[in-house]
């Protein structure tokens, strides 16, 4: 009897342990990633050389790319605060260049920042086609001529993504073998892998020149792949200046 009920313990132990190992499975299956494959990105080399991470002061974390010496752009929604009910100030905002494990290239604090008024921070996914924000620095960071080009996306482009998502904080992680879905007037759908954290990212296309910079990354799906913002170039005019 004694063996028996031992064998009972050992029984439900063991099934405890599979229900959790499975609980476990369910909480890190992040929206986005799929079965698309992530790899660490080296951001000392380009075209990865623009990348690098959006900190807050009050501990928020994006993904965000050079677009001009001094300018950077990133997801509008990285910038608002539902606690608050507001935009956070641009002098909270630190921009990392080429952040790699608590090491960066260069590092700059926003000045102010630029966000489409169509952009609804209440409803993000009713405008997402304005959730991007163009941030300036206050000091540069590149020349012009190591930024890559503003390419446009059409359906069935070779694309990668990287950025720094919540679970590899510290890694710019990417996908570079995706591929772009279609395209939705201000949007551009593709499968690749990536989640939360890397939105503001840059959405890459390939072209007969090369890679080139077709969109900034704001939602992920529930299963693999997302939505980019195209990127129509850093012009103020029209939008609303913080």
């Amino acid at each position: 009897m004694k063996i028996r009920f031992l064998c009972k313990i050992s029984m439900l132990s063991a099934l405890w342990a599979a229900s959790c190992v499975q609980a476990h499975a369910a909480k890190v299956d992040l929206p986005g990633v799929g079965n698309g494959a992530r790899h660490v990105i080296d951001v000392s080399r380009a075209p990865w050389r623009i990348l690098g991470r959006v900190q807050t002061e009050l501990g928020g974390r994006c993904t965000g790319f050079l677009v001009a010496p001094s300018v950077i752009m990133t997801a509008a929604h990285c910038l608002w605060r539902d606690e608050a009910a507001a935009f956070i100030q641009p002098s909270s905002v630190h921009f990392m260049l080429g952040y790699d494990t608590g090491s960066w290239r260069a590092t700059a604090r926003a000045v102010r920042f630029v966000i489409p008024p169509a952009y609804d921070p209440v409803h993000p996914l009713r405008t997402s086609q304005a959730d991007h924000a163009t941030i300036i620095l206050d000091h540069a960071l590149a020349t012009s001529g190591e930024l890559p080009p503003v390419v446009t996306a059409h359906a069935g482009d070779q694309a990668m993504l990287a950025g720094y998502q919540q679970d590899r904080k510290e890694l710019a992680m990417g996908d570079l073998a995706c591929q772009v879905v279609r395209v939705r007037g201000q949007l551009i759908d593709h499968d690749c892998a990536a989640t939360h954290g890397a939105s503001g990212a840059p959405l890459l296309v390939k072209t007969k020149a090369g890679w080139g910079v077709a969109g900034i990354d704001v939602t992920a799906q529930q299963g693999q792949g997302g939505t980019a913002v195209k990127f129509l170039g850093t012009s103020t005019s029209n939008e609303t200046v913080r």
